[in-house]
């Protein structure tokens, strides 16, 4: 079995790659995903996420470090994602602190968080600057990242495309 530095260092690679498949192969089944975007999403939801951002992404890079072993069940690591926000053509440079519990080789829950005040100026330009801090473009932001993960969703299951962890 993996080291759970190992299947943070394949899960991080992967994206890099954007390889959805391995990324997904590190979460366990029921795995429980939060970020200030999506917020809280379980299971397939969060592994279709994952697939969504990495068919979508723009001009995509991604570095990550500092992976840290808290305990023998949690660890954390920082990674920035950069790329270009498909709805705005904006660029966008997100720091984001990662948050892991691992269990027999599986990363069972994933926080990640950053300040979407931050990450709504770089993609949303002038609006998110001026409101990206209030609760209401905060509620608005996860509403449309909802939605598109939703549409994301149908439209694969509509296609008869299934993902191999279904």
């Amino acid at each position: 079995m993996q080291s759970n530095v190992q299947v943070i260092t394949q899960f991080y690679t992967a994206f890099q790659k954007l390889d959805h498949q391995t990324m997904n192969s590190c979460y366990s089944d029921d795995i429980v995903f939060n970020d200030p975007a999506f917020g809280l999403l379980r299971g397939e939801e969060a592994k279709a996420m994952w697939e969504m951002l990495c068919k979508n992404a723009k001009d995509f890079s991604l570095t990550f470090s500092n992976i840290q072993e808290l305990d023998e069940e949690y660890a954390t690591c920082n990674w920035v994602a950069t790329y270009t926000f498909s709805k705005t053509g904006r660029k966008v440079v997100n720091k984001i602190k990662a948050f892991m519990k691992l269990k027999d080789g599986k990363i069972i829950e994933h926080s990640d968080g950053f300040k979407l005040s931050t990450w709504a100026a770089q993609a949303l330009g002038f609006k998110g600057v001026l409101l990206g801090w209030t609760g209401f473009m905060k509620r608005k932001i996860q509403k449309n990242a909802r939605k598109s993960l939703i549409r994301f969703i149908e439209s694969r299951d509509e296609s008869g495309v299934v993902s191999q962890e279904s």
